[in-house]
């Protein structure tokens, strides 16, 4: 069982202890899609013990948007530090086409 897989069943579980069809936690499964994220919400779960389906997808849905806040935030550090890098490198410029 690869680690992705081990989180869903994680998820699944916690998901069924507090009472709600295995199916619910399948789909929690499929919007998360990471293992981390997965982890992070079955711990929620269990640690939060949250009382209705509405507090439990809120904070799938608050998990979500984090992890994409996430990917933004790193993808536009990437872009940064490529234009900086192009920007030392003088754009590709070599010293003889700055003279024309």
């Amino acid at each position: 069982m690869d680690d992705r897989e081990a989180a869903r069943q994680e998820l699944i579980r916690a998901t069924a202890a507090l009472g709600y069809p295995e199916e619910f936690g399948m789909v929690m499964a499929g919007e998360l899609r990471g293992p981390q994220s997965m982890r992070r919400m079955a711990t929620y779960l269990r640690q939060a013990s949250p009382q209705s389906p509405e507090e439990i997808v809120d904070e799938m849905l608050a998990i979500i948007q984090l992890r994409e806040s996430w990917a933004k935030k790193k993808q536009a550090e990437e872009a940064n530090a490529k234009y900086w890098q192009m920007y030392h490198n003088h754009f590709g410029l070599d010293e003889e086409d700055d003279n024309m």
